[in-house]
């Protein structure tokens, strides 16, 4: 199993594909001596220890709203085949597809809730004529010249919470959440709730959005 890493791949699809020892790629936007986002060094590590980290730009350049799109053409070229799990209509993950599609790779799209915005690119992408993918089989199947994988469910180890935590992280959903709400259905005091969502964002199982608003990190 290859996973070649983009910013717009769920950081758990990643974890996955290192707990099963598959052979990651990371294309930075970056210089190689500048890890983007910090907190992401352990994964940056783990990644150069079990696969590659590779990138265009010489030392010290830090990312722009520029570089990220230019490290997609390098995502979409190493492939045969680009999957967009979730990306919204402005997402990169957008950028990357296209240019598969230009150079002739196989692009496959994951649909999701019709109102949710982080699956609207990738029904945008279905009705332009990406694949559609609802299980490892739809990518595989296009591959049969590659040896076969043998697909298993692995279980990664869950992080260890406090009782707070464990409040707060069993009333979120795929659904997003105010905060208040979560404090409301938690029944936990709301300065604690804060320090509570704060610790699940920094051990990637919760995403935080524009306006206060929550969803696990699926």
């Amino acid at each position: 199993m290859r996973c070649l890493a983009g910013a717009e791949l769920p950081k758990r699809v990643l974890c996955s594909a290192l707990v099963v020892e598959g052979r990651t790629i990371a294309v930075l936007g970056t210089g190689m001596d500048i890890v983007y986002p910090a907190e992401n060094a352990s994964l940056y590590q783990r990644i150069s220890e079990q696969g590659a980290v590779i990138t265009q730009f010489p030392f010290g350049r830090k990312g722009s709203r520029h570089s990220f799109p230019i490290r997609n053409r390098i995502v979409a070229g190493m492939t045969q085949g680009t999957l967009v799990v979730e990306a919204n209509r402005s997402s990169g993950a957008l950028i990357t597809a296209n240019l598969a599609g230009e150079y002739g790779r196989s692009v496959y799209a994951v649909p999701g809730r019709i109102d949710s915005p982080r699956s609207a690119g990738c029904h945008d992408l279905i009705k332009d004529g990406a694949q559609l993918c609802e299980s490892a089989e739809d990518v595989l199947s296009e591959f049969t010249h590659l040896k076969a994988v043998k697909l298993e469910s692995v279980e990664i180890p869950m992080p260890t919470l406090s009782p707070v935590e464990q409040s707060v992280y069993r009333v979120l959903s795929h659904e997003q959440m105010q905060q208040d709400e979560i404090i409301r259905q938690s029944q936990q005091p709301a300065a604690q709730v804060s320090v509570a969502l704060l610790q699940l964002e920094i051990k990637k199982l919760v995403v935080q959005h524009p306006g206060r608003l929550f969803t696990r990190d699926f």
